[in-house]
């Protein structure tokens, strides 16, 4: 089990643009602590933080050097494993990241949790944007391939990745996935990570940017609650705004939050539906694609 994000060593399929898990990859990246030292300074086998003065009922497992616990392995052994981890994809995104920017490709990592409305907001985007750029995809699920199958149907090439247990993307999965796409120079690549707030924080794509996409059904305390895949991300996205004369949801407090964690972060209110927002994130998108052409072309 990894110790950054506790996924197993599931194997990985990447699905060719016409839907076929035709490319099967192990995924062995991740490094695994199968040592068991059992070094507490107390009789509790599983290094509870017993210390409750601050909230009554709370058992606090991220505090620590490593920020988490991993049960028979030191505090320094899990900083070591997830340093080993994360530097080893580091090297794979640094590599997608100069293939993407020797194309003049802009990469967007789009993180939510489940249901926040990221593939239906992806497929809007495309059929508005495609006829002005050049759009690829890559897809990240558990299983299946549902989006995918969506994307495609919009007329733009995506490769579905399949991560079985894994719980996120990393870089040497997309590394895989970049060699079945066209990668059309000049492009827009969409990463569509598996939903999940927690696990995407950590691992770098290769991507210009991360995008954090959050719904109006979810909830203000998303930022404080999950801060790290807010802290890591470039842009919010507020989705679902339709439905706020429905609900009860304080966009001025998320921002808030949201900018708590991460005070550079930017935000815009989108609907994928009545196409509320979407002016303003598609020049958002415009702005900075435009960038990286200029500087492919230095």
């Amino acid at each position: 089990m990894c110790t950054v994000c506790g996924c197993g060593d599931a194997e990985v399929k990447a699905g060719d643009t016409r839907g076929h898990a035709d490319a099967h990859h192990d995924h062995r990246d991740h490094q695994h602590v199968h040592d068991h030292p059992h070094s507490h300074d107390h009789d509790d086998p599983y290094g509870h933080d017993h210390n409750h003065a601050h909230c009554e009922g709370l058992l606090q497992f991220g505090t620590g050097l490593a920020g988490m616990r991993v049960p028979g392995a030191s505090g320094d052994r899990v900083v070591q494993v997830e340093r080993d981890i994360l530097a080893k994809n580091d090297a794979y995104a640094a590599e997608n990241r100069s293939r993407l920017a020797k194309n003049g490709i802009f990469a967007l990592n789009l993180v939510s949790s489940p249901g926040a409305g990221k593939t239906t907001l992806l497929v809007r985007t495309i059929n508005d944007l495609k006829a002005r750029h050049s759009i690829e995809v890559i897809e990240g699920d558990q299983q299946t391939s549902n989006d995918a199958e969506r994307i495609r149907a919009t007329g733009v090439a995506a490769i579905q990745v399949n991560t079985g247990k894994g719980c996120h993307l990393d870089a040497h999965m997309v590394g895989h996935a970049l060699n079945r796409l066209p990668l059309q120079s000049g492009g827009l690549l969409f990463i569509e990570n598996v939903g999940n707030l927690i696990c995407p924080a950590a691992f770098d794509l290769g991507e210009n940017h991360k995008v954090v996409v959050l719904s109006v059904t979810e909830g203000e305390d998303k930022p404080m609650k999950y801060p790290d895949i807010f802290a890591a991300s470039d842009l919010m996205l507020i989705t679902k705004v339709d439905l706020l004369a429905y609900i009860e949801f304080d966009v001025a407090l998320t921002i808030e939050y949201a900018r708590r964690v991460n005070p550079r972060i930017e935000a815009l209110l989108v609907s994928a539906r009545s196409g509320e927002g979407l002016a303003a994130f598609y020049a958002w998108l415009d702005r900075r694609t435009m960038a990286v052409h200029a500087k492919a072309a230095e």
